[in-house]
């Protein structure tokens, strides 16, 4: 449990209120909560574990796609600084000069 809790417990305790009693009402109370957020989520019916599943696929296929497109973008930024770097190297060593008619 949490601190703050542990401390609704130790003065419903302090007032008279059995522990047992307590950890049950907030056990139930947390399993109520959670169950209300799974509804919320449309997460409560049978298929809700494919869904996670299938979202999770989702989710790594997106990060496989952005990382993908992200090394293609660097490659072409990487070849095209090459090849002016060797336009520049021609240029200066007059090579150009030769190639034109």
């Amino acid at each position: 449990m949490t601190a703050v809790l542990e401390e609704l417990v130790a003065q419903a305790e302090a007032q008279g209120a059995a522990r047992v009693t307590l950890r049950a009402l907030v056990e139930e109370a947390c399993e109520v909560g959670a169950a209300r957020a799974l509804r919320t989520l449309g997460l409560m019916d049978d298929r809700a574990g494919a869904d996670i599943g299938e979202l999770r696929q989702l989710i790594q296929g997106w990060r496989d796609a952005r990382r993908s497109a992200l090394r293609a973008a660097l490659g072409w930024v990487v070849r095209s600084a090459i090849a002016l770097l060797l336009i520049g190297l021609a240029w200066n060593l007059e090579m150009l000069d030769r190639v034109r008619p």
